[in-house]
């Protein structure tokens, strides 16, 4: 596997802890939902994603610890921090944020929603005909499906799957056998809702709720005939979800991921959450047989899945509470119904997603399906769901006999079942499907249609900073730039033969490519700024990107800093420099902007004395993308469409007031507080990109 050339260590007092770092950004998240200029349903669904977001990172991040101190690992970070001191400082911020996100939402949120008319009831708040409704619900549609587990030497404690909700029953007597185990677990099956809407007819508001552990709760005692209830507990296990595949034994990546993708809902736990009234001894059992330590239990005030809150707002009819709907804009190139191979000809179009529609790329692809002048199409494919108009277009252009070239990234975490379906079925129609170089995650979004015209051969591309996946562009800040350059077509045709052949790496006019030359490239463009700055000439530098971890890099911008380049860095997650630094960074600004759409483009630009370098990238700056995946980062060539980033792009992100956070040198992050004017970029670019709002 490349790996880089430069293997230096460097001061550990220059590095902030990634997994840190990461629940700092939880924070942020966490503060949406405690926002009240935030519509109400929005701050639930943000309370919802911080649950989502806990989950992977116990999934992969803490998984990664434990092996860690499993092997008796004592290797520090960068940052010096050995495994089991990070284990106990994670645990120590996780409780916290989990404590505050509970008193949020039920302090707050809650009551509020309720004020609305949006209404949780608890138990103890039924009315007699709401009983008798959820006891019929209860007998017809749940308790058909539950089976209960007396725990005894013939019924040891069942397999429990990843996050799952279950139940621990503290029982008294005998039963019909004469066993009395005292213990047993109910398992809720996920085919049933864990939270119901009650008729209107029985309810005082019309979004009245219960939630399936208060359903069961309620009614446990008929799953035990005869016998005493003492306790019903809720919990939830997370497991490890991280997936092995050995390269030495790999024959069929298919199929040796299939086996382990069976296997992922039971990997080792790393997280048991409980009910705030289980008792100390179930508590105790339960930690026992999952092999964890006291640190690892996580009591909750209230039901210990908030991620199922998150189709809540989809149910609810209450514009009011959400935020205002809005209609992607289309570039000005494209609205006049042109014929879009015409378009490109004559020039590049760029895309702002979600402020600008996904639908041209869309088109791109119908265009080439239906077009009998296309000969070939090639798409690399990380993530793009199990339902996909851009996949249907594929699989319509071979069947119509063209030649279709897909590399799909079987490794994509938690989208590897949709990944391998789509594998069938493009195979199925002829398509020729690859998986990539073994051990490089193909990451890199690109998008070649090759099409006869009268002077010949002409490739028409899409690159992309976001997955082709239609739902997300809705939701992610993306940019996509379609171009028919015939330099930046050659080197993304390269970058094909690159994934689809054997052969040494070839020198490529335009992109940077990772694992050969990205991170170099990087590096060099932030040495050039420090060079040009100890001349006296300005040193400029803004980059955009999700996080930022790789020491190599970050030792170039403090470096850089020294040297006066003034440094502005917009990093959405987990970010290792220390700005602010006197001596070592204090010319280097790190923001966070955290709002109604997630940010995930990466954007790095160079002032190089005036040439403007700007590239828009797949790649954030972390040593996985630029030494264990195959990236790319492409120019953005054309002026008026580089301006066009700088005031879309970077700007606004440095301009906002209102949902950007400021980072200390010590991780920390201070909310920046609006004076005047609210500056808000999402917002602002909505108005001036969305056809309406």
């Amino acid at each position: 596997m490349y790996a880089p050339k430069n293997d230096r260590s460097y001061p550990t007092d220059h590095f902030i802890n990634r997994e840190l770092s990461l629940l700092r950004f939880q924070r942020r998240v966490l503060a949406q939902a405690a926002d009240p200029t935030v519509p109400l349903l929005e701050r639930l669904r943000f309370m919802c994603i911080v649950s989502s977001n806990l989950d992977e990172f116990f999934e992969i991040r803490v998984s990664g610890i434990k092996e860690q101190i499993h092997l008796g690992s004592r290797k520090t970070g960068h940052d010096g921090i050995s495994p089991r001191d990070l284990l106990e400082r994670v645990s120590d911020e996780v409780h916290d944020i989990i404590s505050d996100q509970y008193e949020l939402l039920n302090d707050d949120i809650l009551p509020a929603l309720e004020k609305e008319g949006v209404v949780f009831l608890r138990r103890s708040e039924w009315t007699e005909t709401q009983l008798k409704w959820i006891r019929d619900y209860f007998m017809d549609e749940v308790m058909p499906v539950l089976t209960p587990i007396g725990l005894d030497p013939a019924h040891p404690f069942p397999r429990v799957l990843n996050k799952s909700l279950n139940f621990a029953v503290e029982l008294e007597g005998r039963d019909a056998f004469g066993r009395d185990s005292g213990a047993a677990i109910v398992q809720a099956p996920r085919a049933l809702p864990r939270v119901i809407r009650l008729p209107r007819e029985i309810c005082a508001q019309e979004y009245t709720f219960v939630f399936l552990s208060s359903v069961l709760h309620s009614h446990v005692g008929e799953l035990f005939s005869g016998m005493n209830v003492l306790g019903c507990y809720q919990f939830r296990v997370t497991r490890n979800s991280d997936l092995f595949v050995d390269e030495e034994e790999v024959k069929d990546l298919r199929v040796s991921l299939k086996g382990e993708l069976q296997q992922r809902h039971y990997g080792d736990a790393v997280r048991l959450e409980v009910a705030d009234s289980c008792s100390k001894e179930m508590a105790a059992f339960l930690l026992q047989h999952f092999h964890l330590e006291p640190d690892d239990l996580y009591r909750t005030p209230g039901i210990v899945n908030l991620v199922r809150l998150m189709q809540v707002p989809d149910w609810v009819e209450r514009p009011d509470l959400k935020y205002p709907p809005f209609v992607p804009g289309i570039p000005k190139p494209l609205d006049k119904r042109r014929q879009i191979f015409a378009v490109l000809r004559n020039h590049d179009v760029l895309l702002h997603h979600p402020f600008q529609s996904f639908a041209p790329v869309i088109d791109l692809l119908r265009a080439a399906a239906d077009d009998p002048l296309v000969l070939a199409i090639k798409m690399t494919v990380y993530r793009t769901g199990t339902d996909s108009v851009l996949m249907e277009h594929l699989v319509r252009a071979a069947q119509k006999g063209k030649e279709v070239t897909v590399v799909l990234e079987l490794m994509a975490r938690f989208d590897e079942e949709a990944n391998i379906s789509w594998a069938n079925r493009l195979e199925e129609v002829g398509a020729h499907v690859v998986y990539g170089v073994f051990g490089y995650k193909t990451h890199a979004k690109l998008l070649m249609v090759v099409r006869r015209e009268e002077d010949g051969l002409r490739r028409y591309v899409h690159l992309g900073t976001g997955n082709y996946h239609p739902r997300t562009t809705r939701f992610y800040t993306d940019f996509g730039l379609l171009t028919a350059n015939e330099e930046i077509g050659e080197d993304v045709a390269t970058v094909f033969k690159q994934l689809t052949g054997l052969g040494t790496a070839s020198e490529l006019r335009h992109l940077w490519q990772a694992p050969f030359t990205l991170q170099p490239k990087v590096v060099e463009a932030i040495k050039r700024e420090a060079e040009i700055a100890r001349e006296g000439r300005r040193g400029r530098i803004i980059a955009k990107m999700n996080a930022l971890l790789e020491p190599e890099t970050i030792e170039a911008l403090y470096e850089a800093s020294q040297a006066g380049v003034e440094i502005d860095l917009i990093v959405r997650g987990p970010c290792a420099l220390k700005p602010g630094v006197s001596g070592l960074s204090d010319n280097i600004r790190v923001r966070s902007v955290v709002g109604r759409f997630l940010e995930h483009h990466r954007i790095f630009h160079f002032h190089a004395d005036g040439d403007d370098l700007m590239f828009l990238s797949s790649a954030d700056w972390m040593e996985r993308n630029f030494f264990r995946r195959i990236e790319i980062a492409f120019p953005v060539l054309d002026p008026k469409l580089k301006r066009r980033v700088m005031k879309e792009g970077l700007r606004p992100y440095l301009g906002d007031n209102c949902q950007a956070w400021e980072m200390h040198s010590d991780g920390r992050y201070r909310r920046r507080n609006p004076r005047g004017t609210r500056r808000a970029a999402q917002m602002i670019l909505l108005k001036e990109l969305a056809a309406s709002s």
